[in-house]
């Protein structure tokens, strides 16, 4: 095996433990009966403007289709209620799509699933920037929604056009403000940035402007270039070149900058946070079920992903779980997912490991593998009983997401976007 491609499979087995790849299969694992903690997930995939560059599984919006897609979600709900009564589910995360393109199924949705899963904590939601006004605003609080991310991008039209989105840069920042000022307990501005035709300066701007808008925080994204997205599977993918690792550093040591200067601190690989705020976070709950289509779980002993397609999704119901794809979890896995998300927030912790996992389980006996490697490298460096995330090694771990673990998420959701129910997938 080449030298350059050796290290894929080297970075694996230093995390996971294991050779080879990873084989999703359509098999229906036994439903999390022991789960103690854990959150939710709603997927919505409904929106009124499909853009090109998003790799979400999303729909344009048809109304008897979104009546079809929530009755099978409070079908689903039903087939997991009885069955996780003794969970105490931490938070609700509500994704899309655009997940308030009909607010008034949204609302029940929302409604049934804090009635079945007692919430002892958020209720965060993802926002399009065009389908939140004040009444909106109003709803989602008092429907309990705790904390919000506006899906800003840019401000500059030029660019929201070159990318295909659907708002322009005044809608968003006044969106944004909006928001900032409704009360919520956190408000995230979403930023993308190596986007086409920007530059340095136009990135300073945006960072600038969601600043003076008064986000809580804010969470920056590249262009992810995702071959099975609009943008992939057309022409334009051709005339969308990847921006150099040059400028995605320089443009992520701005955002260090910029927004370290005004107060905020570095929370995660991509996101910044006023020092007196919660930490809106989207992807970092250790166990969680999902609901809806496209919707992933992860159990401990598995995880799996419910078909993408709306309508095979809701044929399923009630009479099975709409999983496309699943796979055991065994329990080296399972640290190694732990693993992931703690260090893309950039803080590993053996307390928390220990809390996870068990006062027997050691951090370092597990990782010395790779812990050791990294801090040698300057990537990492012990602090307050665990190890921290350096700032060069924010950005090789960006490098590394996006180089490998994206290859992941491509296999997985390249496959459920042609199939309904796939055979399998190899990771």
């Amino acid at each position: 095996m080449p030298a350059k491609s050796l290290w894929k499979p080297l970075l694996q087995r230093m995390v996971t433990g294991r050779w080879g790849r990873f084989r999703m299969q359509p098999v229906e694992p036994a439903f999390p009966e022991k789960l103690t903690r854990a959150g939710l997930y709603l997927h919505v995939p409904f929106c009124r403007n499909l853009c090109p560059f998003c790799p979400y599984n999303r729909v344009e919006y048809d109304e008897e289709r979104f009546r079809q897609y929530e009755r099978a979600v409070h079908e689903e709900i039903e087939l997991y209620a009885p069955r996780l009564g003794e969970c105490d589910f931490v938070s609700l995360y509500i994704g899309g799509g655009t997940p308030t393109v009909n607010m008034p199924g949204l609302l029940r949705m929302i409604h049934h699933l804090r009635e079945r899963f007692p919430l002892s904590g958020d209720v965060c939601i993802e926002l399009h920037p065009g389908n939140m006004d004040d009444g909106c605003l109003q709803l989602l609080k008092e429907a309990g929604v705790t904390m919000l991310s506006v899906g800003v991008e840019s401000t500059s039209d030029r660019i929201l056009g070159n990318i295909g989105r659907n708002h322009d840069g005044a809608t968003a920042l006044e969106a944004l403000e909006r928001a900032a000022k409704t009360g919520f307990e956190a408000v995230n501005a979403d930023l993308m940035f190596a986007l086409p035709g920007q530059t340095l300066r136009d990135w300073e701007r945006d960072l600038q402007s969601v600043l003076a808008c008064g986000a809580d925080q804010v969470s920056t994204y590249p262009l992810f270039s995702f071959p099975y997205s609009d943008l992939g599977r057309s022409m334009k993918i051709r005339r969308v070149k990847r921006a150099d690792g040059r400028l995605i550093r320089s443009m992520l040591n701005l955002a260090d900058s910029l927004l370290t200067r005004s107060g905020y601190k570095r929370c995660a690989v991509w996101s910044w946070l006023k020092p007196d705020r919660k930490k809106f976070s989207s992807i970092t709950r250790h166990h969680y079920i999902g609901f809806g289509p496209s919707a992933a779980s992860m159990t401990g002993t598995d995880f799996y992903v419910n078909t993408f397609d709306v309508a095979a999704y809701s044929a399923a119901l009630p009479g099975r779980r709409p999983i496309a794809l699943s796979m055991p979890v065994d329990r080296r896995l399972e640290m190694a997912y732990w693993l992931y998300w703690r260090v893309y927030e950039l803080n590993v912790s053996r307390m928390d490991f220990q809390d996870v996992f068990g006062q027997g389980e050691m951090l370092e006996p597990v990782f010395s593998g790779i812990l050791r490697p990294f801090a040698a490298a300057g990537m990492l460096e012990k602090e307050n009983g665990g190890y921290r995330v350096t700032k060069s090694g924010a950005y090789w771990i960006h490098r590394l997401q996006n180089e490998y673990s994206l290859n992941y998420i491509n296999r997985l959701w390249g496959t459920c976007r042609r199939l309904p129910w796939p055979a399998e997938t190899v990771l």
